[in-house]
């Protein structure tokens, strides 16, 4: 039997996680953009974006492919040859170029090109992609003559989420809530941060939550105190604050959470900081609104703490989107910030972790937050987990 043969053998789009209707849409969008802009065709190699113009999605991604979407054609995969059964499974490709594993994949996708008659043609190329590599761009470049950036392009298109999107997003944060609730229960003097991260994961997995872009962070003690410390076998001691940022995922759509919990006698700071953390965070929230900007909810929150004169613990952005993540992040901080001076206007559909922590380098970290939709009057929150302060 052939690779067509054995290819043909699985049904196509079988375990795709959108309608057919829903991807063609997205597609559509694409093109309008790409006519406007006068780009023949589209090129993008970042796992986020292809699985959003076309479903295909896969653990397999850190080894190169692409998409190519035409302003006006079919569109056509580009992917390694043993990955090229699960795009046939994810999605509703029907041209999907295999390439060996002894083969340049800008080779492959230089050949593609020219078999589909794009050759020659005005080709925009995704260069913000997590694994187009300076080689592999030079190699494109080489076969295929300038090519135009289309950064961004498909970005714009996924910063408001469709009634599906919110609906896998709702559901990540029901198993994230899962996962957290499991975490708090386990948090407690003598327990190990892997004990805790153990529970969070299992709660989670258990709940429908597949693979995640980044792994919960469970950290504790002085070690919490630190920026994306997570779980190393520390037992939990009396006197310690314990920190949990956790996510979950449906269908690659995410959504993330943090709790503090405060272990016995812990430093008064710690629990002072928490209120402002908490009134921080109301602040933001606040101005979550559609025709407020990105900046708002900064700007509020960032005026609480710096009132409450902790603003040498606040180094940071306020919140960033949430949506479609594979590794290495759960976030689509590269989309939309909530951040000083980020001027995009809110709205409806919108989806964003507000994350407010306050560190005291090297001692302890404080955090709560929500992942939140915009709605048309305000926000709404995902979780269902307090977000008073937990005692152990």
């Amino acid at each position: 039997m052939n690779e067509t043969e054995l290819l043909n053998r699985v049904p196509l789009g079988a375990d795709a996680a959108f309608p057919k209707s829903e991807i063609a849409a997205r597609q559509e969008n694409l093109r309008k953009m790409l006519k406007e802009k006068d780009i023949d065709l589209y090129l993008t190699s970042g796992a986020e974006n292809i699985f959003y113009l076309s479903g295909q999605q896969t653990p397999g991604y850190y080894v190169f492919q692409c998409l190519a979407i035409p302003a006006d054609g079919e569109p056509f995969l580009v992917t390694r040859k043993l990955e090229a059964y699960n795009a046939r499974y994810n999605s509703y490709l029907e041209r999907i170029y295999g390439y060996d594993d002894s083969q340049s994949s800008a080779e492959a996708l230089s050949g593609a090109i020219d078999a589909e008659g794009w050759m020659g043609n005005r080709i925009a190329i995704d260069r913000n992609a997590w694994f187009l590599t300076v080689n592999i761009f030079d190699s494109l470049r080489e076969a295929l003559g300038e090519l135009l950036d289309g950064s961004g392009l498909v970005e714009d298109l996924r910063r408001v989420k469709s009634p599906r999107e919110l609906a896998a997003i709702e559901r990540a944060a029901q198993e994230n809530d899962a996962g957290m609730a499991a975490g708090l229960r386990t948090t407690r003097a003598g327990v190990t941060e892997n004990d805790i991260a153990a529970a969070i994961l299992a709660a989670a997995v258990s709940a429908g939550s597949e693979y995640l872009g980044m792994e919960p962070f469970v950290t504790s003690g002085p070690r919490s105190g630190v920026p994306h410390t997570t779980w190393r076998r520390r037992r939990i001691l009396p006197g310690d604050v314990v920190v949990l940022e956790t996510a979950a995922s449906h269908n690659r759509y995410h959504a993330a959470l943090f709790r503090t919990i405060m272990v016995g006698n812990v430093p008064q700071k710690a629990r002072d900081w928490y209120a402002i953390c908490m009134d921080a965070l109301n602040a933001a929230l606040d101005t979550i609104k559609p025709g407020n900007l990105c900046s708002s909810p900064h700007d509020a929150a960032q005026a609480v703490i710096d009132k409450a004169g902790a603003t040498e613990g606040y180094r940071k952005r306020t919140g960033y989107s949430m949506g479609i993540s594979f590794a290495p992040d759960w976030g689509e901080g590269n989309i939309l910030h909530l951040n000083k001076g980020y001027d995009v206007e809110l709205v409806p559909g919108m989806v964003f972790h507000i994350p407010i922590t306050l560190r005291d380098y090297a001692k302890f970290t404080v955090a709560v937050s929500e992942t939140v939709i915009v709605t048309e009057t305000g926000w709404r929150s995902l979780s269902n987990i307090p977000r008073d302060l937990v005692e152990a």
